[in-house]
């Protein structure tokens, strides 16, 4: 007689206990699945990306870098999602010195003249014909 089958309900264990591994194994690649697509969404929520627009969906579903939010951010760059606030930050930086070295060296070529102001701030109408002469003679410069 076969050890593995019950005559009793003519069951054979071994398949049954196949069958609930199976169901286990299933359920657990699943729960995997869930937790490596919660991984890469994570990842790129901390690159900055918004997973809830539109194109930001189109570029997760593309992407097959690093899931590192330094290379997401690089990429995310360079398709336009993202801009490049550290670049940007020296661009501005760089900007500022120029102006603080033109100033510091007397030149004021650069500097733009607030007229709109200093006409609010003039306290006779000679003064306002001399700012508006002085800005037609700028602007015939330029």
């Amino acid at each position: 007689m076969d050890s593995n089958f019950d005559e009793a309900d003519g069951r054979n264990p071994v398949r049954d206990r196949m069958k609930q591994l199976e169901a286990e194994n299933a359920e657990l690649r699943a729960q995997a699945d869930a937790a490596s697509s919660a991984a890469r969404e994570l990842a790129f929520v901390k690159a900055g990306i918004d997973p809830d627009l539109p194109i930001s969906k189109y570029f997760v579903k593309a992407y097959d870098g690093e899931l590192t939010a330094d290379a997401i951010r690089e990429a995310g760059i360079e398709a336009g999602l993202l801009k490049d606030t550290q670049a940007e930050s020296i661009k501005q930086e760089a900007g500022t010195w120029n102006r603080s070295n033109q100033m510091a060296a007397g030149s004021e070529a650069d500097v733009p003249v607030d007229f709109v102001t200093r006409i609010s701030q003039a306290k006779s109408a000679e003064e306002v014909d001399m700012l508006l002469a002085e800005a037609r003679s700028q602007q015939s410069a330029l």
